[in-house]
C-alpha cells in the first residue's frame, strides 16, 4: 500500500518563509509529477486548523526554521496523528539548536570547534573577555535559527559590538565558535546512506544568506574521489577543488552518518562540515530540513546519486508512510 493524499506545508512564521514558499512549491510540483494527488497549506500560525479538514496520509514538511525544524510543527501532526517527512520532535529540537547540538557531537567524541555562549544580558567587557579565551578570530551564530541568518565572522575586537546586535535580533544566546579556514563540505543523508560530498565555495568569506540565495557567484561542487598524491590544502596553489582522498571521502561520508545517529534524526537529513589543511574533518550543523528547490544541495547530491528530483521526494514520503527505512540504492561513488 502506497500512500496517495500528501499535503504540503510551507511558508511558516519563521525569517526563512520565502525561502520555504519557494521549498514548498517545488516539491508539491514533484509530487504531482509523481502521481500524488497534492494539497498545500500556507502556513501562518501554529494551528494549521486546515489540517483538521482534509484527507492526509502524509505530511511533507517543507517548513524552515522555527515552527519547522524545531519540532513544533512535528508535535502538532502528532498530536492530529497525521504522519509526517523527516526527523521526529526531540531530533527535531536538538538539530535545531546549534548549542544542543554541539552538546551531542562533543559527548559522541565528534569533532566540532571549540565554542563558549554569550548572552545579552552580559555587558560588552564580560563578552570580550569571554571571547579572548578563544581567540579571534570567531564565528557569532544565533542559537536557534537557519540559513546563516544573523551569522557574523569577527576577525577585529572593534567589530565585535555590531556582530553581536545583529545576533541578537534572533535570540538572547548566542554560539561563539572559534573560526576554522578551510573548504565547506555537505553530505546528504537519505535512509542511513550517505549520498556524495558537496563542496560550497562562495565567492564571499563564507557561506552566509546571501551567498545561498542571492550570489549566483556561488560554486556547488559535486566533490569527486583522487588516488592522486595531491594535497588538498587551503588558501594556497595547490588546492585541488572538488578532489578528496578515497580515506577522506570515506571519512566525511561516515562522520555525517554518525552525526545523524547521535541526534536520532531519521529518513533525510544535510550535514555541514569543514576540512582544515591538516585534514581535520569538523562537523557544524545537521539541517534535518534542507532547502528543497531543485537548486538546493540535498537535490544536488541526490541527483549526482542518479536520483531525479522528484524521484528524491517520492522516497521521502514513502519513508514517512511506512515508518521504516526503505531501500534505496548505494549513491554513485566517484
Amino acid at each position: 500500500m502506497k500512500p496517495n493524499n500528501v499535503v504540503v506545508l510551507m511558508g511558516g512564521i519563521s525569517p526563512e518563509r520565502e525561502i520555504s514558499l519557494r521549498s514548498g512549491n517545488a516539491v508539491a510540483r514533484a509530487l504531482k509529477e509523481a502521481g500524488f494527488n497534492v494539497a498545500c497549506i500556507d502556513v501562518k500560525d501554529e494551528k494549521i486548523e486546515e489540517l483538521d479538514h482534509m484527507d492526509i496520509d502524509v505530511a511533507f514538511i517543507a517548513l524552515h526554521g522555527y515552527f519547522g525544524e524545531d519540532g513544533g510543527v512535528q508535535q502538532l501532526l502528532e498530536s492530529k496523528g497525521i504522519l509526517y517527512t523527516g526527523s521526529g520532535i526531540n531530533a527535531s529540537r536538538l538539530a535545531m539548536d546549534k548549542l544542543a547540538t554541539k552538546k551531542c557531537f562533543i559527548d559522541a567524541g565528534l569533532k566540532t570547534p571549540d565554542y563558549i555562549t554569550v548572552t545579552e544580558f552580559q555587558e560588552l567587557q564580560e563578552i570580550q573577555q569571554e571571547i579572548s579565551k578563544l581567540g579571534l578570530p570567531i564565528v557569532l551564530k544565533p542559537t536557534r535559527n537557519g540559513s546563516s541568518i544573523g551569522i557574523s565572522i569577527i576577525k577585529n575586537i572593534n567589530d565585535l559590538q555590531i556582530g553581536l546586535e545583529k545576533a541578537f535580533e534572533f535570540g538572547y544566546e548566542l554560539l561563539v565558535e572559534k573560526y576554522i579556514k578551510g573548504r565547506e563540505l555537505t553530505v546528504g543523508i537519505l535512509d542511513d546512506k550517505a549520498l556524495p560530498i558537496i563542496e560550497i565555495k562562495p565567492a564571499v568569506e563564507f557561506f552566509n544568506y546571501e551567498a545561498k540565495y542571492k550570489d549566483d557567484r556561488t560554486k556547488y561542487i559535486i566533490v569527486e574521489k583522487t588516488l592522486s598524491e595531491r594535497k588538498n590544502t587551503v588558501g594556497d596553489s595547490s588546492h585541488t577543488v572538488g578532489f578528496l582522498s578515497p580515506a577522506m571521502y570515506h571519512n566525511a561520508q561516515e562522520l555525517a552518518i554518525n552525526a545523524q545517529k547521535v541526534l536520532g534524526c531519521k529518513g533525510f537529513s544535510r550535514v555541514d562540515m569543514l576540512l582544515d589543511d591538516r585534514d581535520n574533518l569538523y562537523l557544524l550543523e545537521i539541517n534535518t530540513i534542507p532547502g528543497f528547490t531543485e537548486k538546493s544541495l540535498l537535490p544536488k547530491a541526490a541527483k549526482a546519486a542518479g536520483m531525479s528530483f522528484t524521484s528524491l521526494c517520492e522516497i521521502i514520503v514513502d519513508l514517512a508512510f511506512q515508518n521504516i527505512l526503505v531501500s534505496v540504492d548505494e549513491p554513485i561513488q566517484n
